[in-house]
């Protein structure tokens, strides 16, 4: 299993993505053999193969790439070619040296690959002739802008919608989270409960990251794609919302420590939980509140008004909890001023 996991992907590429990199190989093929006749254009179906990529912006930054990269192998392929002539052996030196002149350049992994191949691919065929070396620069550019055309007129990919969901997904967790918390306050907790509201909390790090990747790439698929400008609004609107919610999280994370480090079962007792509880319970109704604008199909609510109106404010308490009660309010203001936008000023 480990093995196949080296070489197997966790999902299926799109279907739409193969049909897209299958007719711009295709596409490159024939246009090439119409334009440079004699020889099969083999570096313009790569070189399209190659470029159709999930984003426009990616297959861009791919033709260039393997631009580049021909450009360099081809023009050292000749030079080699002219000065010693066919041999095997000249073959392997050319390798040897794309492979230092790449390092030299810094190039970048996929340009040095594509040198070494380019020019084993030039001396392989028997032809190092200037010509014959622009003729491939040439055609390996063409491929490359076939395959950029067919993947940015092709329906381009574009990732909000993914995106949307990840950052609902986190809004509804945190509030979930806050309503665990409230519930473990509220009543008596065995160990295992309330090392489980602890551990459920924790999985808030991991949201909040996919989150962040998951607009990263709807950010990169929106790049210099055809379908931007419907797009753009909404996910400038997610990249809004995750930012608020990313301090909340972290004050949660720290409320549900702070009630697992310093818990005991004389905790509901306190009359000051209550309060809190009922906080939590706002500000979970309230973060609810700020992402069902990105819902598709939002639950019911008992209520759209936000019921966070002010921070809460309680008596010192008559009890040894007085620790945990401070950290709990002290979260607690700083969710607040989260949920009403009070953190980003100064």
């Amino acid at each position: 299993m480990r093995l196949a996991g080296g070489f197997r992907a966790t999902r299926r590429l799109p279907v739409l993505q193969v049909a897209k990199s299958i007719a711009a190989t295709i596409a490159a093929w024939l246009v090439g053999a119409w334009l440079f006749p004699g020889t099969p254009p083999i570096f313009a179906a790569i070189a399209a193969l190659l470029v159709v990529q999930p984003s426009v912006n990616q297959s861009l930054g791919k033709g260039i790439e393997r631009s580049v990269g021909v450009l360099v192998g081809v023009i050292l392929a000749s030079v080699l070619g002219l000065l010693l002539g066919p041999d095997a052996w000249v073959v392997l030196l050319a390798i040897v040296a794309a492979s230092l002149t790449s390092w030299g350049l810094k190039l970048t992994s996929g340009t040095s690959n594509q040198v070494a191949i380019s020019a084993m691919l030039v001396l392989a065929l028997g032809q190092s002739t200037p010509e014959y070396a622009l003729d491939r620069v040439l055609e390996t550019v063409l491929g490359a802008f076939i395959g950029i055309v067919v993947n940015a007129l092709i329906v381009p990919p574009v990732l909000v919608e993914p995106a949307r969901r990840a950052v609902v997904d986190l809004g509804l967790e945190i509030a979930a989270t806050m309503d665990r918390l409230a519930r473990g306050l509220a009543t008596p907790q065995s160990p295992g409960e309330v090392s489980g509201i602890i551990i459920e909390a924790r999985l808030l790090r991991p949201m909040t990251d996919a989150a962040h990747e998951a607009l990263d790439d709807a950010r990169e698929s929106l790049a210099l794609n055809p379908r931007r400008q419907s797009h753009r609004r909404e996910l400038e609107q997610l990249e809004a919302l995750v930012e608020r919610l990313r301090p909340i999280t972290t004050q949660l994370i720290g409320m549900t420590r702070a009630f697992s480090d310093h818990y005991d079962q004389s905790l509901h007792d306190e009359p000051s939980v209550r309060s809190i509880c009922e906080e939590l319970a706002r500000a979970a109704h309230d973060v609810r509140l700020l992402v069902r604008p990105a819902e598709r199909e939002p639950e019911p609510m008992t209520t759209e008004i936000p019921v966070l109106t002010a921070p809460l404010s309680l008596a010192p308490p008559r009890s040894s909890h007085w620790v945990l009660i401070g950290s709990l309010m002290e979260d607690l203001r700083r969710i607040h001023e989260g949920i009403v936008g009070e953190g980003d000023e100064g």
